[in-house]
């Protein structure tokens, strides 16, 4: 049973980056050919994709957030990190990481989420 479980502070300040942590168990990021996405879902709205890193280490983003984010990956730890700069209120979110079986947007297992809050 794959399990995906996000990790990081609940509150950042204005202006500065957010990192958040996946750590992957029961399967290997590396696996073909799966996609390791972080999704979030603002206060009352709805989902938002905010990019992807792929089996083989490639990466795709949001447009809208591409230039302020960044996937990277351990695999060593079995992990992959999202870090999004210069952020503001409006990147408050419910933030999920979860596994797209073949790159079709097909998601099929999702971590429990983790609000972060951008305040001073």
């Amino acid at each position: 049973q794959v399990q995906l479980q996000e990790s990081g502070p609940g509150l950042v300040k204005p202006s500065q980056t957010l990192s958040l942590t996946c750590t992957v168990s029961g399967g290997s990021i590396t696996t073909n050919y799966y996609y390791w996405n972080w999704i979030r879902q603002p206060p009352g709205k709805g989902l938002e994709w905010i990019g992807h890193i792929r089996y083989s280490g490639t990466t795709a983003y949001s447009p809208s957030l591409k230039s302020r984010t960044s996937i990277s990956r351990d695999t060593a730890k079995n992990q992959f990190t999202l870090q999004l700069s210069s952020v503001t209120p409006e990147d408050t979110a419910v933030y999920y990481c979860v596994r797209d079986k073949d790159g079709s947007r097909t998601y099929d297992y999702w971590g429990q989420g983790t609000q972060v809050t951008v305040s001073s």
